[in-house]
């Protein structure tokens, strides 16, 4: 009994998760453009979708936005990672560990704020008016993904053996080479989780993204909630599934590519 109950809990959790996004791929295809009954199959607002330019531009801006500060914000965080795992004074360590840490904490609308006031008062300095748009939606990105950059790095500087750096540096190695060639292959796993993290944080982004950008740069998240004012354009029911899909499909590969990597180690191992 206690199985079943376990089982049935665990399928509504699922139930709720998944409803939402199987209803919005069923109703993608409906043909009469209505949430009220399914009329027939067609795929009229996918063609729809392809010649909308003004929801492509919005999506290629946000995954250029996303590889950009995605990048940047690994680079930023590993190095930070690094000085922070090298610091030896605790007590400053444990500080700044708490510094960084308060963007992850903070409610999105602060982080969205603060950066909207910091950026009207570097206009005001400056004496413009056209100050929000790329440049800020990207240092506000940048500043929210760093942190999570070096959440993901920091437990694999921790799992180094320090010797193996020392032993490099023994042989000859600058302080530097030692990292690159001995520590940094180390932290791979945790660079690849943080880069990933960012640039999926960065291209679903839309409350910070909403205070600090301009009508001349539109993310995809900015281009939907614009249409709330309105009708949302059942296209866009075409364009989520078809994110969905695509993630699916790189969830599916991923999988299966560390599913065949742990096989061959298995053989390799006997």
């Amino acid at each position: 009994m206690k199985n079943f109950l376990s089982r049935c809990y665990i399928g509504l959790i699922f139930f709720l998760l998944y409803i939402p996004i199987v209803v919005l791929i069923i109703f993608s295809f409906n043909e009469s453009g209505s949430l009220a009954e399914f009329s027939g199959f067609s795929f009229t607002w996918y063609e729809e979708l392809f010649h909308d330019q003004e929801a492509f531009s919005a999506l290629r801006n946000s995954l250029i936005l996303a590889i950009i500060s995605s990048l940047i914000a690994t680079i930023l965080g590993t190095f930070g990672a690094l000085g922070l795992h090298r610091m030896r004074n605790r007590y400053v360590k444990q500080a700044i560990t708490t510094v960084t840490n308060i963007p992850m904490m903070n409610p999105d609308i602060v982080t969205g704020v603060s950066m909207m006031l910091l950026f009207v008062a570097v206009a005001a300095f400056l004496k413009t008016h056209e100050l929000f748009g790329f440049a800020t939606l990207l240092i506000a990105h940048i500043t929210f993904n760093i942190p999570y950059v070096m959440l993901s790095v920091m437990p694999r500087f921790k799992q180094l053996d320090k010797s193996l750096s020392e032993a490099a540096q023994d042989l000859g190695c600058t302080p530097s080479r030692a990292f690159f060639m001995v520590e940094l292959p180390e932290i791979v796993p945790g660079i690849i989780s943080g880069l990933m993290m960012s640039f999926t944080l960065s291209l679903d982004d839309f409350v910070i993204s909403h205070f600090v950008s301009s009508p001349n740069f539109q993310t995809l998240p900015l281009y939907v909630y614009n249409q709330t004012a309105h009708n949302v354009k059942f296209s866009m029911y075409a364009l989520s599934a078809l994110i969905v899909a695509v993630i699916l499909v790189i969830l599916l590969i991923v999988n299966f590519a560390g599913s065949a990597a742990d096989r061959k180690n298995k053989k390799g191992g006997r």
